[in-house]
């Protein structure tokens, strides 16, 4: 043959013609599937006693300089290549992008951060947002055929050579070509989203798409209701690729270059590396060459019969973006097969954007989401539309009741809906100079917990779009109090006087995971002094405006004789000071599938100067009777340890501790879910370890 390239093209080509897989001619002929693809890709020619072992496992050689390039044309008329982005000049290198390390990544994360912006886009008001999750399982002919309308070959010797295991983004590569290689398997996982704005703008200069492809920490909301601000949730999309690799295909809400539809680009992902003779920085892009910008690539219109070979074709000409992930995966290790990762999606969009999906009756939603599943054509999970009120029943009824007007000013019947208002000062920004402060009243609604309606005591909090960004227990419920959940609704989701400014506040009160409000760097750069202990006066406001609603009304006393007034006071005494006791300070936990309880105790100690040292004892308060203790494992998580007898010793001079135990099923009186649970702390005078 008169060249390795040529020879590569013809192997493959007569690989595919006998029906094989990589794998399968690597096992016949002996060698590795590394090896296969180091000869098709034209790196290295085989030995002649390997060549000898080829054309028999081939059975008829073929002497021919190879067949034509398979090409994608814009238009019929322009070849598509790739792009890679030459090393610094300077010797510099990246081994990976930072942005996608800003916080942990799993397909949680992502469904969170890809549809947080996706509603940022929302471009009719009084539509939805239509987002749809897909997975799809190529191998055999499905997948070859994906791979040449991608033009892997062109860009396989530069995976290969960025996947060292010598940092983790090259070790995350090495799975993801070990996947391909050896199981001839590729999961794809696209994003659709509809009723949005699509990636507008240049393909250079300042625009929705250049803030995506081509740079990094641009955020560009233009919606006064946008979650993200930290320009870091696209970088997830490449984060859960184990190969690094996104395409793109995006209907325009505004023309470019006097077109709408089917505008495409690629984007791979990779650190430093050295490849065909070359040091290259980072990414590449997959499309159109730009002979003005020194060959690089830009985005192309695209034909149906691209998009379709590419697995980005759109169900409809509405505005909006496709973001195809290769070679998808839970960048956490916990989802693994298709099935999983569709459940892992489902949850996510649920738990994150149940409240986006609930509407005053008769008006749309901001959100409706979708996910189904298919594996070599065949749908493996029909489509499944995520329905709020399966998913939080309680909390769903608390804000359909608000957004109808139905709200109630106490608990007075078992599915009433309490409405109180819970103030929030916002400071003057720093570049205002003497500008005003603000104040604002955001809306918190509290209900009676149903049965099997979730976690019982719990709050949520949100903004504008309505994404849950504060979920945590209520803390320190009194006494007898009712099970109870309850919705904060704050900034542009409560409306009001000071909206748009508590919504710019809270905003800047977000990590880059927009899971809590909380001090941040943003937050103390932007606004005057104080803006942290704004966030905890309002943290403290929320609280307290709960336990006002569920403490029930005071009985009046005029009918009791004076002589029985005190003995009758039941408030409750002053706490102890220290030395005192060590006391349980909060409880969490639920019910497992194996039935047994799994249990988070935090502790409260008097600080002294001997360790503590206690018996933990799990009681079930049933509906009746006395309180039986069961047994149960503990594992200590802070200030604390674990004695042979199953004592715990807390550390001398600590104020908090924790602790989480599990419960033996097989020592409960009753099922677990017919039971409240106790935690009784019993001192003991055990020390040893």
């Amino acid at each position: 043959m008169s060249s390795p390239q040529n020879f590569g093209s013809t192997l493959e080509s007569r690989i595919r013609s006998c029906g094989l897989s990589r794998k399968e001619f690597a096992d016949l002929v002996g060698v590795t599937p590394a090896a296969v693809s180091s000869w098709t890709t034209g790196r290295v020619m085989p030995r002649p006693p390997t060549m000898l072992k080829i054309e028999e496992v081939l059975a008829s050689p073929n002497e021919s300089d190879g067949v034509d390039d398979v090409t994608l044309a814009d238009n019929g008329s322009e070849t598509l290549t790739w792009y890679h982005r030459p090393a610094h000049q300077d010797g510099g290198r990246e081994l990976g992008n930072a942005a996608a390390f800003a916080f942990d990544t799993d397909l949680a994360v992502l469904a969170r951060e890809a549809t947080q912006n996706s509603l940022d886009e929302r471009f009719d008001e009084s539509e939805p947002v239509r987002v749809r999750y897909a997975l799809y399982e190529l191998s055999g002919e499905r997948l070859r055929n994906f791979l040449e309308a991608l033009r892997w070959d062109e860009i396989e010797p530069h995976v290969e050579a960025a996947a060292s295991p010598s940092n983790k983004v090259g070790r995350i590569l090495q799975r993801g070509l070990a996947d391909l290689r050896e199981n001839d398997r590729l999961v794809l996982l696209r994003i659709d989203d509809h009723n949005a704005s699509g990636l507008t703008g240049p393909d250079y200069d300042d625009g929705r798409f250049s803030a995506v492809i081509r740079r990094q920490l641009d955020s560009r909301k233009e919606s006064p209701n946008a979650g993200g601000s930290y320009g870091l949730g696209k970088a997830v999309l490449w984060a859960t690729s184990k190969l690094g690799l996104v395409l793109v295909n995006s209907h325009l809400s505004e023309q470019h270059e006097e077109q709408c539809g089917n505008r495409m680009i690629g984007r791979l992902e990779l650190p430093w590396r050295c490849a065909e003779g070359k040091e290259w920085a980072g990414p590449a892009w997959f499309g159109k060459p730009d002979p003005q910008r020194g060959g690089a690539t830009r985005s192309w219109w695209g034909d149906a019969a691209t998009a379709q070979r590419l697995y980005l074709d759109r169900s409809d000409e509405s505005p909006g973006t496709s973001f195809l992930i290769v070679g998808a995966h839970d960048p956490s290790g916990e989802e693994d097969s298709l099935e999983d990762m569709h459940a892992a999606l489902v949850k996510a969009l649920a738990s994150n954007f149940w409240a986006s999906m609930v509407a005053r009756t008769s008006h749309a939603p901001l959100l409706e989401a979708s996910a189904v599943a298919v594996r070599d054509g065949e749908v493996v999970i029909p489509e499944q539309r995520v329905d709020p009120y399966s998913v939080e029943p309680t909390m769903t009824r608390a804000l359909q009741a608000f957004l109808d007007g139905r709200t109630t000013s106490e608990l007075a019947a078992r599915h009433d809906v309490a409405l109180s208002h819970v103030p929030l000062a916002v400071p003057r920004r720093k570049n205002e100079g003497n500008g005003p402060a603000h104040s604002h009243e955001a809306v918190l609604l509290v209900t009676h917990a149903e049965d099997g309606g979730g976690q019982p005591n719990r709050l949520v909090g949100m903004r504008g779009n309505r994404m849950v960004v504060v979920d945590g227990k209520i803390p320190e419920m009194p006494l007898g109090a009712p099970s109870v959940q309850a919705v904060l609704l704050a900034g542009r989701a409560a409306g009001g006087e000071g909206a748009d400014a508590a919504e710019g506040f809270l905003r800047a009160s977000e990590p880059p995971e927009h899971n809590d409000w909380k001090r941040t760097d943003d937050l103390t750069s932007t606004y005057a002094r104080g803006a942290a202990s704004r966030i905890a006066e309002f943290r403290r406001a929320w609280k307290e405006a709960v336990h006002r609603l569920i403490r029930p009304p005071e009985d009046a006393k005029d009918d009791v004789p004076p002589a029985l007034t005190g003995l009758l006071d039941l408030d409750t005494p002053p706490a102890r000071r220290s030395p005192g006791f060590p006391t349980v300070k909060d409880v969490s936990g639920a019910v497992q599938e194996n039935g047994a309880w799994r249990i988070t105790v935090e502790v409260q100690l008097p600080v002294r100067e001997d360790p503590w040292v206690l018996d933990p004892i799990l009681r079930f308060a049933t509906r009746s009777g006395p309180k039986p203790v069961v047994k149960w494992s503990v594992v200590p998580t802070l200030n604390c340890d674990l004695t042979e007898s199953g004592a715990l010793v807390f550390s001398k001079g600590v104020r908090r501790a924790a602790f989480i135990g599990t419960s033996d099923p097989s020592t409960h009186p009753v099922t677990a879910d017919m039971a409240v649970v106790e935690v009784e702390l019993r001192r003991t005078s055990e020390v040893s370890l």
